[in-house]
């Protein structure tokens, strides 16, 4: 189980189109629809798919990762925007997200590769090639150039863009959007872009700058990989202790050997909560046990722990907008 920052889905959610019920879309994922945009706010990577997959039964998607893509800022990205902007050249500011994009994804790692054109900047995401993971591939994508054009003094153009799933029913905005050739079907998911291109310096490129970023990055970047070692030992706790119904924080706790004071504390300085952990965990495992052919609605209600089936399709309802029986039939048809 991966995380994402919750920017992502945000933006999915504003450029689907004002003929959908945003306030409701973001409600769903568990999101206050009038909350700060808070990049560091994370959903679980499943939760994030399933909500492009829905908004896919609504509305034509084909240019949709590509108007959240044009709609990325990097002002948005915290201190790693800072980092992009302040990098030298194009390249090194590429380079800063193959080091630091761990900061707003667990499930996305890149790549500077080497070619005789130039360089791929490849992305890494592994799981099922499901509908919602496609389209986040493709805004990915587009937002990285997005963020070049913004901070590079040139026009920024690659030389080709290759997606590993099939094309849509038209390839025109794409290739139109990112100015070159867009290869579906690729055995990768990359940008190609040529030396000149990556060498071009940024229009805010400070050297001294971009090092203090750096630093302040490398504390972040550990920063997150303790939260996400505890946020891990916790949920997985959790799912264990679920059939025996809802655990409470402080036998959670005691099995991690913390005080429940100390836990709280530790979750509180993340701006998570035990309550929000538990939530999730529930409404994960019962996706994933849906997906699945091998339990009945009753034993999953069991297994997540409700004593009841009806108090597990009402919660399972406020979690993803529909009941358990018409989940496991949509995702059938997918």
């Amino acid at each position: 189980m991966g995380y994402v920052t919750s920017l992502f889905a945000r933006k999915m959610v504003a450029a689907a189109g004002a003929d959908l019920d945003a306030r409701a879309l973001v409600a769903s994922i568990g999101l206050d629809p009038d909350g700060a945009w808070d990049p560091k706010a994370m959903l679980p990577d499943t939760t994030y798919y399933d909500l492009l997959e829905r908004i896919a039964g609504l509305t034509d998607v084909t240019d949709l990762p590509l108007r959240v893509g044009a709609s990325m800022r990097l002002d948005e990205y915290g201190a790693l925007g800072l980092a992009f902007k302040a990098a030298t050249t194009l390249g090194a500011s590429y380079a800063r997200v193959e080091r630091y994009a761990r900061l707003w994804t667990s499930v996305v790692d890149y790549e500077l590769r080497p070619d005789r054109r130039g360089t791929f900047f490849v992305l890494h995401r592994s799981g099922a090639r499901r509908l919602g993971l496609r389209l986040s591939n493709e805004a990915t994508l587009a937002s990285s150039v997005s963020l070049a054009r913004q901070v590079s003094r040139d026009p920024v153009t690659p030389l080709e863009v290759h997606v590993q799933h099939g094309a849509p029913g038209s390839v025109a905005a794409h290739e139109d959007w990112f100015g070159c050739p867009v290869c579906f079907g690729s055995d990768i998911d990359a940008i190609l872009f040529s030396p000149e291109t990556l060498a071009q310096p940024n229009i805010l490129g400070d050297a001294g700058i971009s090092r203090y970023l750096a630093s302040h990055l490398e504390a972040e970047l550990a920063e997150i990989s303790e939260e996400v070692t505890l946020v891990s030992q916790t949920k997985d706790a959790i799912a264990q202790a679920l059939s025996e119904g809802a655990p409470k924080m402080a036998d959670i706790a005691r099995g991690l050997g913390l005080s429940a004071r100390s836990f709280h504390r530790r979750l509180s300085e993340h701006g998570m909560s035990f309550q929000t952990l538990t939530e999730q965990t529930r409404r994960e495992l019962a996706e994933g046990l849906l997906r699945e052919d091998g339990h009945s609605l009753a034993e999953i209600a069991f297994l997540t722990g409700f004593s009841e089936q009806s108090a597990f399709t009402r919660a399972f309802k406020r979690w993803v907008g529909m009941t358990p029986a018409s989940y496991r039939k949509a995702r059938a048809g997918l």
